[in-house]
């Protein structure tokens, strides 16, 4: 199984939904779906990969939250992905209570990198 860890290299996915963020547990916390690419794969590839093999929830990975180079070393990439299944498929890596959609404006407990939380700011329905 791959790490949670969002280590130098690492790609994490922001999926949202109806006001919610998918969010998976990481030991005693919860974090964003987050993975390494494999050789030659894009950022965008990697996080629908992650979210697809953790989740069972079919996405597509659109656009990098902030372009890689842009990003801080010790942050990973992070890509902002659609939803393209309401339901996840069976063989999933993670059990179903390691894996919740939670209402933007509870994941302040969640570990998120900083541009994931301005990122949701700006997305928190009113």
């Amino acid at each position: 199984m791959m790490s949670l860890d969002p280590a130098q290299g690492a790609v994490q996915a922001v999926v949202l939904y109806d006001g919610r963020l998918l969010l998976v547990a990481d030991g005693d916390r919860w974090t964003l779906p987050s993975g390494t690419p494999q050789p030659a794969e894009p950022a965008e590839a990697t996080a629908a990969r992650v979210v697809y093999e953790l989740t069972g929830y079919l996405v597509d990975g659109t656009e990098p939250l902030a372009p890689h180079d842009q990003a801080p070393a010790d942050e990973p990439s992070v890509v902002v992905c659609q939803l393209l299944s309401e339901s996840p498929s069976d063989g999933a890596a993670l059990a179903p209570e390691q894996v919740r959609w939670t209402p933007i404006p509870e994941t302040a407990g969640a570990v998120l990198p900083a541009a994931v939380r301005a990122y949701l700011r700006g997305h928190t329905p009113t």
